[in-house]
């Protein structure tokens, strides 16, 4: 059986129709993982249109296994898995964390709770317009936890709005979302002219200002305060390890005081002894100075301690040789002082061999590879070196090492490694070609020197190639959700053309609204798409309707790219719904958040996101 293509009628389109509520179910109801219900309906579009197949005017068959699988080449996608490699390579140098830290730090001393809080949603949007969310998210939700206990607001009435905030970000630029990405590709599908890098920044600006000050004003107010819920201490892991840090000639450590027995220069960390030679010297520090050569014994997190390491990496690696001779020099030549570090946390097995010896007669650091930073032996902290602790069954030693030689002590019977104790350290010494590549990559894809994709694709490799991420890191950033997901929304959006249902949708809602006036049919079909997002996702939307909006805007005689404009804002807004948008998901753990706190804030939103296209879109644009 066969039809012409684009004819809007025929067996074909209205399977094609089945096909995407089909879809559209099995995502919401997520009775299969997303990859699989993906690469479902790819293989279901594929079989079908084989054995009934939609020929064109010419006889050729339109929907062949290339035009279907062409999704996984799309430059949308390319473009946004890209992005996520190069946020990736922001995360992996701590740039943006750093620069968080430091704004929390100066906010505490010059601004009031509502300030704080406002300067850092207006930080995110800011950085949401040139890098994709998800990190950006990632990184502002212990730092609104910070705010939160700093200030003592509920977390669960900042979460919400951070991950609004970010998704409002997002719409301002071509680069800011996924979501734009693909609105800009299924135009370059349809032989039209793309959007350039900021064609659509100034109503963006316009429904971001408006929905800031919504998500500021007016969204805690309406969801509810859980802080009975939230615990009170940021660092969820708040296991202490002890740890020496041994101070050189050159330290910025060196002239430090203890004023009132407290160490400001060593924050998150306690100081519990200092070895002087052979002298100890306990708290209070009173009159204590810090001196070349001074051994220092901390209690710290894993985190703090990491964060540590990454600002100056020799510090921690205590001095295992003290007159034990063993091969090889400890100062140099060891994989635990090359790049791509990471940490994790090891069990003494019981029955080990390292029951009873301490760290300088086992040799750990040359037989494995990874050097010993920290010890932990049922959570009490116990002033001594940690190279002069005789190792007991029990005990949780805190090491650093090459991921692989990490991956390797699961092989080792002496100790137990602790799944998903794993973490890279950040490479803070990459920070300078990172934000180098990356603003290169901005300024390249904003400037329209080269294409998007092209500058976001070299800015990836660049990333690797520079070593500021290695190969495994950067694969690790590629989700294959949104590989999948995406390659499947490019896919039925063809299918929705070639058999005619985009003209046929465009064709039925211009013909609802009969007589009504352009404004009119942009604003009912920016609600509709707006309502769909938050069932369906928001890539899906994007891909889904672009079409649709170009059909329907030729209906009216209007300029396309206004309607596409449409889908780009309406796509965005998953306010009412976690499974819209992925940052949505990621805040409900931390805001503790049920399903229907997301539609109390988020509808209202909705609402006043599409009041204000309505009244803006129109008149920018002259129709």
């Amino acid at each position: 059986m066969m039809v012409e293509g684009g004819m809007g009628s025929g067996f074909q389109m209205w399977a094609v129709f089945a096909l995407i509520l089909g879809a559209l179910v099995f995502y919401v109801l997520e009775r299969a993982a997303m990859e699989v219900t993906s690469l479902g309906i790819i293989c279901v579009l594929l079989i079908f249109f084989h054995f009934f197949p939609v020929i064109d005017s010419a006889g050729q068959q339109t929907l062949t296994p290339g035009r279907i699988l062409q999704g996984f080449a799309n430059p949308a996608l390319i473009t946004v898995l890209a992005l996520l490699v190069l946020g990736q390579g922001m995360i992996r140098t701590s740039i943006l964390e750093r620069g968080a830290a430091w704004m929390l730090t100066w906010s505490q001393g010059h601004l009031s709770a509502a300030g704080a809080i406002l300067l850092s949603l207006g930080v995110v949007a800011a950085i949401s317009a040139f890098l994709n969310n998800t990190p950006v998210v990632v990184i502002f939700i212990p730092i609104m936890q910070v705010l939160a206990a700093r200030f003592g607001k509920s977390v669960s009435k900042i979460m919400i709005p951070l991950s609004f905030t970010a998704i409002l970000g997002g719409m301002t630029t071509l680069i800011g979302s996924s979501t734009n990405l693909l609105v800009n590709s299924s135009l370059l599908e349809m032989k039209m002219k793309p959007f350039d890098f900021f064609d659509f920044t100034v109503p963006g600006l316009v429904l971001a200002a408006v929905g800031v000050a919504y998500v500021f004003g007016v969204a805690p107010r309406l969801l509810p305060d859980r802080a009975g819920m939230v615990d009170n201490i940021v660092e969820r892991d708040g296991k202490h390890f002890i740890a020496q840090i041994t101070v050189s000639g050159d330290s910025d450590l060196v002239g430090k005081d203890a004023p009132g027995g407290h160490f400001p220069s060593l924050p998150e960390k306690t100081l519990r002894l200092v070895q002087r030679g052979e002298r100890a010297i306990l708290p209070p520090f009173e009159n204590f100075t810090v001196r070349p050569g001074d051994v220092l014994v901390v209690a710290a997190t894993r985190k703090a301690l990491g964060d540590f390491l990454a600002s100056d990496p020799g510090l921690l690696h205590p001095d295992l040789e003290e007159g034990l001779s063993y091969p090889g020099d400890v100062t140099s030549g060891g994989r635990w002082q090359e790049g791509g570090q990471a940490l994790a946390e090891v069990m003494v097995a019981p029955a080990s061999a390292m029951i009873g010896r301490t760290l300088p007669q086992i040799g750990f650091r040359y037989k494995t590879q990874c050097i010993v930073l920290g010890l932990q032996r049922r959570s009490r902290m116990i002033p001594q070196r940690i190279t002069e602790f005789r190792l007991e069954a029990g005990d949780v030693l805190l090491v650093q090492g090459q991921p692989d030689d990490i991956t390797a002590l699961r092989r080792n019977r002496d100790v137990v490694l602790f799944e998903g104790s794993t973490m890279d350290l950040p490479a803070l010494d990459h920070a300078k070609r990172a934000s180098l590549i990356f603003l290169s990559v901005v300024v390249l894809a904003a400037t329209g020197l080269v294409p998007i994709v092209a500058a976001a694709l070299v800015g990836a490799v660049a990333m690797v190639a520079t070593g500021v991420l290695n190969v495994r890191q950067a694969f690790r950033a590629v989700d294959p959700k949104i590989v999948t997901a995406i390659a499947a929304a490019l896919a039925m959006s063809v299918a929705l053309q070639d058999t005619g249902g985009a003209r046929l949708l465009a064709h039925s809602l211009a013909g609802a609204l009969t007589g009504a006036p352009p404004a009119v049919v942009l604003s009912v079909f920016f609600l509709v798409a707006a309502v769909l997002t938050n069932v369906i996702s928001n890539n899906a939307v994007a891909v889904l309707f672009t079409p649709v909006a170009v059909g329907l805007a030729n209906e009216m005689g209007v300029p396309p790219h206004v309607f596409a404009v449409a889908v780009v804002f309406a796509a965005n807004c998953s306010f009412a719904s976690p499974l819209g948008y992925q940052t949505n998901l990621l805040v409900m753990g931390p805001g503790h958040y049920k399903f229907t706190d997301f539609a109390r804030a988020g509808a209202p939103l909705i609402v006043l996101m599409w009041l204000v296209f309505t009244l803006f879109a129109p008149w920018y644009y002259g129709i």
